[in-house]
């Protein structure tokens, strides 16, 4: 029996049988669907934060006080940690000898920004920082320039917008040298910074940055605040991590042995972080999806085995006009192999969908897990071997005198 007839008659048995064969078509779907529309978004989010960290360079390093991705209940020993502050982040710039870059990083007010008879909505962040804020986040200046020593020195109150300031208030006017006022007070535009995009609905463009110490000036300077900085190259980066760890126990006085109160972190910490995260989310994808499709092979099996009992006088006639075992074997595995393919692929396509509603919920790109589609459809099959094995072989060892008698 070639493979085009024993297609044929696999497809014409499902068909013979549309309620009993949609049933576990279902169950096939229903397992298939569980294991790619979760690793799908996984690898959604995988995709998002592999992006989301390209905002920072990979020699950036971040000193601050919690930890950034925290597994499972909050440590409270995390409370009783002091804050970071300027003073530390001056000092720390001042001791360093192989870190380079620093930045004290903040956001001092969540407001509108107006221009004459123009203003913003009220979620316009203002961040606080230095010359090197725009290298250690990827930002790039697109018209005019970047704050100098004299801005920070003296406080000056001087500003650099996102692209969206510019969109929403300088519609018709060059920014540059305008003046803005930003919760009262007024500053100078210097420059506009390059459209950056967003993620999750969270623009990267809808920001002014000032001076630190001008923020500290207008909002005051008792906060708690980050510490960016870098390494002057990649190969040096744990030996700025340790440079930078020690001047930060001396500056907040731990005791030798005592743990650090603060956390240092690179891209590296949080990818490493993130891939335990997704490897838990990918293992009970997983899971929840191996027991749907044990269900759905012994749902599988069973209607095998009705169909062998349905069909044994058909049997008994192929028998008698010659058909050998094999033949009968091949039939029978190849429906089973048939309808959970069918169910299998279904499956890949609606999780594939489903999962990336994810990319659409988060604003980034879609994401085709090829290999877990790979792993998927070569399951499907070994499924469809495993659970119509049996009743293949028990169709083949029918007797044909037996088989013929049967009503």
């Amino acid at each position: 029996m070639n493979f085009k007839e024993t297609f044929s008659q696999a497809f014409g048995s499902l068909k013979a049988n549309k309620i009993r064969s949609f049933l576990t078509l279902l169950a096939l779907v229903i397992g298939v669907f569980s294991v790619i529309v979760s690793t799908t978004a996984v690898a959604v989010l995988d995709n998002f934060f592999t992006n989301t960290m390209s905002i920072l360079g990979s020699d950036v390093i971040t000193v601050q006080r919690n930890p950034a991705v925290q597994m499972g209940p909050r440590d409270a020993s995390l409370r009783n940690r002091k804050q970071i502050q300027f003073d530390d982040a001056e000092a720390l710039d001042e001791r360093m000898k192989i870190g380079e870059g620093m930045t004290p990083v903040t956001s001092f007010s969540l407001t509108k920004v107006v221009y004459k008879n123009n203003e913003t909505d009220p979620d316009v962040r203002i961040r606080g920082g230095n010359s090197e804020y725009f290298a250690n986040n990827a930002y790039e200046i697109e018209d005019g320039r970047n704050f100098n020593e004299e801005d920070i020195q003296y406080a000056r109150q001087v500003a650099i917008i996102g692209k969206d300031i510019q969109n929403e208030i300088f519609k018709t006017e060059y920014p540059l040298q305008k003046t803005i006022r930003i919760d009262g007070r007024p500053y100078t535009v210097i420059a506009v910074l390059e459209k950056k995009g967003q993620i999750f609905g969270q623009s990267f463009d809808n920001m002014v940055v000032i001076p630190y110490t001008a923020g500290i000036n207008a909002y005051g300077g008792n906060r708690g605040i980050g510490i960016q900085l870098r390494a002057p190259e990649i190969s040096k980066i744990q030996s700025t991590i340790d440079e930078v760890t020690g001047i930060m126990r001396v500056i907040r006085n731990v005791g030798p042995a005592d743990e650090n109160d603060f956390e240092i972190i690179t891209n590296d910490s949080l990818t490493g972080t993130f891939d335990q995260f997704t490897f838990i989310l990918y293992f009970a994808g997983f899971a929840v999806g191996f027991i749907t499709l044990l269900g759905a092979g012994i749902g599988v099996m069973n209607i095998m085995l009705v169909s062998v009992t349905e069909r044994t006088r058909e049997i008994g006639v192929r028998k008698a006009v010659g058909a050998t075992r094999k033949a009968i074997v091949n039939q029978f595995l190849m429906e089973a192999v048939f309808i959970c393919q069918i169910g299998g692929l279904i499956g890949l396509l609606a999780g594939v969908a489903g999962g990336n509603i994810m990319a659409v919920l988060i604003d980034t790109e879609p994401v085709i897990p090829v290999m877990s589609l790979f792993i998927s459809f070569f399951g499907m099959l070994l499924i469809g071997l495993i659970f119509g094995v049996y009743p293949a072989f028990k169709a083949s060892k029918l007797d044909p005198i037996e088989s013929l008698r049967y009503e």
